[in-house]
């Protein structure tokens, strides 16, 4: 399948299921974190999709290279407060897992991304 846009990568596709359940998941956090981890981690998941976008539609390949970089580097933010959450018992083990595994699945994805592109 030829790639006509953002949307027909993968990587993208499984940000963007990501953004979607850390929504899900900071819906429920105390109102005390709306300015702090709830903000914080909303922000970072959106750069992950929201750099692959971009990257794709950077007409040099060190350009693209450079947004697909910055989504790595908000996967990995995101990470670390998906360990904090569940260690300030925001989210459940079961839910911290389920998102590690998509994490874990986008950032293998970015990374073949950029090997095909580099």
């Amino acid at each position: 399948m030829q790639i006509q846009s953002f949307k027909d990568i993968i990587a993208w596709q499984k940000a963007h299921q990501l953004v979607l359940q850390i929504y899900g998941y900071t819906d429920k956090f105390p109102k005390s974190e709306v300015f702090g981890l709830v903000s914080q981690m909303r922000r970072c998941s959106v750069s992950i999709p929201s750099n692959i976008a971009e990257g794709f539609k950077r007409k040099s390949t060190n350009d693209s290279l450079h947004f697909y970089n910055i989504s790595q580097g908000s996967l990995e933010e995101l990470r670390y407060q998906l360990l904090l959450s569940k260690d300030l018992k925001y989210i459940t083990e079961d839910e911290y897992k389920i998102a590690e595994i998509l994490a874990d699945e986008v950032g293998k994805l970015i990374y073949s991304w950029i090997k095909a592109h580099h």
